[in-house]
């Protein structure tokens, strides 16, 4: 029997860290999808599109994942592709409390799936993309937080934001 596995995320942008836990997970599970969430409420840098091209570009090496864009409730786009798992990367202990809680509530309504949490390596514990998103248009060095093409890829967004 062949398992399913879930990491669902905004990836705005995509960071090593991400492209971490999706690689571990990889290797865990036979087949990983990478669900992009369509519609956050947070400012986004990316548009869904982008995002989900960025990971898929940055995930090509890894032949058993696959990026999709989702919406609507994790649960609910995870038996839509019949996964079991549902993988979640955590930083710091502040994570761990938001991601017991989102396990709790997952299991309530899907209990069929199980929450695996990952911790991040030790190198990536220390930046999210909202700090990637901060630091970028600050002219702050992002190289060694993100995969070469969303580097290239952020400066191509901020180089057309101030073009406008």
């Amino acid at each position: 029997m062949s398992t399913t596995a879930l990491y669902p995320g905004t990836f705005d942008p995509v960071t090593l860290g991400h492209l971490d836990v999706a690689t571990r997970a990889a290797r865990l599970f036979d087949r990983l999808v990478v669900g992009v969430y369509d519609a956050p409420p947070k400012n986004l840098m990316f548009s869904t599109e982008e995002r989900v091209e960025l990971f898929r570009e940055a995930a090509r090496h890894l032949p058993n994942v696959e990026v999709l864009p989702y919406s609507g409730l994790t649960v609910d786009f995870a038996r839509q592709i019949n996964a079991r798992v549902i993988i979640r990367g955590i930083r710091a202990f502040d994570d761990f409390l938001y991601e017991y809680e989102m396990a709790l509530m997952n299991a309530k309504m899907a209990p069929e799936i199980e929450t695996i949490i990952l911790m991040t390596k030790l190198e990536y514990s220390y930046f999210s993309s909202t700090r990637v998103r901060e630091i970028a248009p600050l002219g702050g060095d992002i190289s060694d937080l993100v995969p070469p093409n969303v580097l290239a890829a952020v400066k191509a967004k901020l180089a057309e934001r101030s073009r406008r």
